[in-house]
């Protein structure tokens, strides 16, 4: 398995950069969770972290790489994952 250092941008690992598998079309996973156990032995706090572009190339607009941004809130996705799956009303 390959995978790519990414940065980490907001949150407890602000400023890091960790080693993240890819998959297999070669790109890191689009949300990543990192669980935090609890001192007192609860349940782990887990942060959510979304995949965005580092930056883009100058013609043809293509993602550079890759980084995570903390996400606070740590729903699920938002928005449709497929257009034709509205719900009918």
């Amino acid at each position: 398995m390959r995978s790519e250092d990414v940065p980490f941008v907001g949150g407890p690992l602000d400023g890091r950069v960790l080693p993240v598998l890819l998959g297999a079309t070669g790109q890191p996973p689009k949300i990543y969770r990192v669980p935090v156990p609890d001192d007192a032995g609860g349940p782990p706090t887990v942060y959510v972290y979304r995949r965005e572009t580092a930056g883009t190339t100058r013609r043809l607009g293509l993602p550079r790489g890759w980084k995570y941004t903390f996400d606070p809130e740590g729903g699920p996705a938002q928005g449709l994952r497929w257009p034709w799956s509205r719900p009918r009303g």
